[in-house]
C-alpha cells in the first residue's frame, strides 16, 4: 500500500519540482491542497483538493478521518499558519514537513561556514524573523508532545519561471534582463565579489524527497543547497553570457540602496544575499544517501532564460523598477564626478 502525503502549496518555485518528482517516483499517493490556481503544474497521477488552507473549519471538515504518512507546509510564513495546521493535523500524521528559510541564519554573518547549528538571529527582516518563530512553535511542540516535525531550511532555489538575481524589483527579475538585453547597465549590490549560493528545484527536490518518511529526520532540522559557490560577479556574468551581451555593472553598496529603495533592501541584501556564505550539507547527505545536485548555474539558468524568452507571459515589465534603476546609477555616476 502507498504512503499518503498531503502538500499545502506544492505548485510554488520549490514545490512544483518536488510535486513532480514524487508522482514520478510513484512510491506516494499525492494530494496537493491549494487553490487551483496552477492546474497545469499538477500531474495527472496526483489529486488535487481546491480549498483555501486559512478556512480551517472547512478543512478540518474536507480532511475529516484520513491519517496522513507526510504533510508538509510550503506557504505558511508566520506563526499563526504552523499553529493551525498544529491543531489540525496533531495525531493525525506521522511527519510535518515545514519550509522555513536559510535567511533565518544569524546576520550580520559572524562566520560564513553554516550549518544547521548555526544561530538564527536576524535582525534586519521581519520574514526572516517570522520563520524562526514558526520554527520555534513547531520544535516546542516537538519537545512537549512529540509532534513529528522536520525543518527544511532552503536558500536561494530557482526554476524554469524566474531567474534568481539580488536586485530586483516586485514583478520579478524580467525587467533586470531587459535592461541587458537594451545595453544598459544594471545594479549589482556590493562590488559584487560575495559569494553565494543558488539551488536548481529540481536538485532541491532531491534532498527533500529523501527526507520524506524518513524517521531519521523527526525533530531535526535540514538545509537543502547546492555545494557550488559564485560571486556575485559571476552570476550577472553567466546571465550576460547566455543572453548574449555584454555585462554593464554598477557596483551599489548594500546599506546604501537599503537606505534610498522604495523596495525592502534591507531584507533581501542586509537580511540575506549581502554575505558570503558556504552551506555545509553533510547532515542531510548521511541520511539521504548518495544526494548530489548535479545542475551546475550556468546550466540551470541557461534552461531558464530560455524558457522565459519563448514565454513572453514570464516578461512582466516593471517601469517603476526601471526608473529606478537609472536615478540611482545617474546618482552613483554624479557623485564620481563630483569627486
Amino acid at each position: 500500500m502507498k504512503k499518503k502525503a498531503l502538500f499545502i502549496g506544492g505548485t510554488g518555485t520549490i514545490s512544483t519540482a518536488i510535486t513532480a518528482r514524487v508522482a514520478a517516483e510513484g512510491e506516494w499517493e499525492l494530494y496537493l491542497l491549494n487553490r487551483g490556481t496552477r492546474p497545469e503544474a499538477v500531474p495527472g497521477n496526483v489529486r488535487q483538493l481546491q480549498a483555501d488552507i486559512n478556512d480551517e473549519a472547512e478543512i478540518a471538515r474536507l480532511l475529516e478521518g484520513i491519517q496522513w504518512d507526510c504533510i508538509c507546509d510550503f506557504i505558511g510564513f508566520v506563526p499563526a499558519q504552523v499553529e493551525r495546521d498544529w491543531r489540525l493535523f496533531r495525531g493525525r500524521t506521522k511527519q510535518y514537513m515545514y519550509i522555513s528559510s536559510a535567511s533565518a541564519y544569524q546576520k550580520p554573518a559572524v562566520n560564513p561556514f553554516i550549518t544547521e547549528s548555526t544561530p538564527l538571529s536576524n535582525p534586519h527582516w521581519q520574514y526572516s524573523r517570522d520563520k524562526i518563530a514558526c520554527e520555534e512553535f513547531l520544535m516546542e511542540k516537538f519537545r512537549t508532545e512529540g509532534f513529528p516535525v522536520t525543518i527544511i531550511r532552503p536558500s536561494h532555489t530557482y526554476d524554469d519561471r524566474k531567474v534568481p538575481l539580488a536586485v530586483h524589483g516586485p514583478n520579478g527579475s524580467w525587467q533586470v534582463l531587459k535592461r541587458m538585453l537594451e545595453g544598459k547597465p544594471v545594479i549589482i549590490h556590493g562590488d559584487g565579489t560575495s559569494q553565494w549560493t543558488l539551488t536548481h528545484n529540481t536538485d532541491f527536490a532531491k534532498g527533500f524527497c529523501g527526507l520524506m518518511g524518513n524517521a531519521h529526520a523527526i525533530g531535526n532540522a535540514f538545509q537543502i543547497t547546492s555545494d557550488e559557490t559564485l560571486t556575485w560577479r559571476q552570476i550577472y556574468g553567466i546571465i550576460a553570457d547566455v543572453l548574449g551581451v555584454e555585462l554593464k555593472a554598477c557596483y551599489v553598496p548594500s546599506d546604501f540602496l537599503a537606505a534610498v529603495g522604495p523596495y525592502d533592501f534591507e531584507g533581501e541584501l542586509l537580511g540575506d544575499k549581502a554575505w558570503t556564505v558556504f552551506f555545509d550539507n553533510r547532515k542531510l547527505k548521511r541520511i539521504v544517501p548518495g544526494f548530489c545536485c548535479t545542475t551546475r548555474f550556468d546550466q540551470g539558468v541557461r534552461r531558464t532564460i530560455e524558457n522565459i524568452l519563448a514565454h513572453p507571459e514570464l516578461q512582466t515589465p516593471d517601469p517603476e523598477f526601471d526608473a529606478w534603476c537609472d536615478r540611482v546609477i545617474a546618482a552613483m555616476e554624479q557623485a564620481k564626478a563630483s569627486l
